[in-house]
């Protein structure tokens, strides 16, 4: 009887709060369709390995309607995981807006990786005053036009914009490093509300800083203050692994990079998960890559040698192969490669339990992820 009356308490405190908010509906319980919680869809990363460990569900990625941060230090893939952000956004449908500080963007490695560039809406920005008024302008645009449009915002790079008091000040005038900070704070206070009832995604890339004098701890941090890592649901840190080499004419010739995505903050899924995955220069991420590794790890498959063994548990056929076979294969042979995917799935994706926690048996971490992890 008692908790009949509770509930009935809670949907008279829940119609009171509605109205007294008049416009839009404010209170809501979780399990309903309506509530803001809920995340609305999710954009994939271009790695499938990536965007389990973000999402910790199958065919998941980064959030629709959440603020996602991208940092890393020069070279690591940041620009070109956001640029992978928008191909999958207009794979489905929706549309995919760069506003750009840095003005280096090749039109021909975007159309290589994917994305439509005669549907690519290019904003190019001078401050860090313009990206925010543009990013609000698009927001309150898309909500008057159409809120239900999938929308992807991707900012590159905060690092790259200057505040209107910097452009205008010389150079050897210093007293303007907080201005930034400050501005970004106050807006992203604003955009955070903005978006989250909408299907719109904000992308910021952002460089990797090293704090001086830190001896222990996390010796990196982000430009433009702590806000925009604050309001970020999903952080990305991304370090360059080292380089992909083939020989071209007798003589070693680079045509990619490894890199490895350290999740340092998610609200979606648990978070300090990384997943490998490599880039090439002609063609962008490659998806099946970092499948191998991780297959490895979960014993799916056996490795002998140069040569591995997988077996399909439907049929039991027996498959070898050595590793550069691997991608080949999962191109020709889609059954089989989404049986694989699922045994993937099965093996990382945290299945949340109620239990009671043996904290006495748990071992405990005190360093904090840096830049080296």
């Amino acid at each position: 009887m008692a908790k009949k009356k509770d509930l009935d308490l809670a949907d008279i405190l829940a119609d009171t709060l509605n109205k007294q908010a008049k416009d839009q509906k404010v209170a809501f319980f979780l399990d309903s369709d309506e509530a803001p919680t809920n995340v609305e869809g999710w954009i994939s990363t271009g790695t499938a390995m990536l965007d389990v460990a973000i999402s910790n569900r199958p065919y998941g990625g980064l959030p629709v309607g959440r603020i996602t941060e991208i940092t890393g230090l020069e070279q690591s893939g940041k620009s070109l995981l956001a640029a992978h952000l928008l191909a999958e956004t207009q794979k489905k449908g929706g549309v995919a807006v760069l506003i750009d500080t840095e003005t280096a963007v090749s039109r021909e490695f975007l159309d290589a990786i994917g994305v439509d560039v005669s549907k690519l809406l290019y904003v190019s920005a001078d401050s860090v005053e313009q990206i925010f008024d543009y990013c609000e302008t698009i927001i309150e645009k898309v909500r008057t036009a159409d809120r239900d449009k999938l929308v992807t915002i991707v900012v590159d790079s905060v690092a790259a914009a200057s505040t209107k008091n910097e452009l205008a000040a010389d150079y050897n005038k210093d007293g303007y490093a907080t201005d930034k900070a400050i501005i970004i704070s106050k807006a992203m206070r604003k955009i955070t509300n903005m978006i989250g009832r909408q299907k719109i995604s904000l992308v910021f890339t952002n460089q990797l800083r090293q704090k001086m004098g830190v001896m222990f701890g996390d010796p990196w941090t982000t430009s433009g203050g702590k806000a925009l890592a604050f309001h970020s649901s999903v952080r990305i840190r991304l370090k360059n692994m080292g380089q992909i080499k083939t020989k071209v004419n007798g003589k070693d010739r680079t045509v990619g990079i490894k890199v490895r995505a350290q999740i340092v903050k998610n609200r979606m899924g648990p978070p300090l998960r990384a997943a490998d995955f490599e880039i090439y220069f002609e063609r962008g991420i490659d998806n099946y890559g970092s499948w191998l590794g991780v297959m490895k790890e979960n014993k799916i498959v056996k490795q002998a040698g140069a040569w591995y063994e997988y077996v399909d548990i439907d049929t039991g056929e027996v498959f070898k192969f050595q590793s550069k076979d691997f991608i080949p294969m999962m191109g020709e042979k889609v059954e089989l490669r989404e049986q694989i995917y699922k045994r993937i799935c099965e093996q990382t994706i945290l299945q949340y339990k109620n239990d009671t926690l043996d904290i006495d048996a748990m071992e405990v971490d005190t360093e904090a992820p840096g830049e080296n992890d």
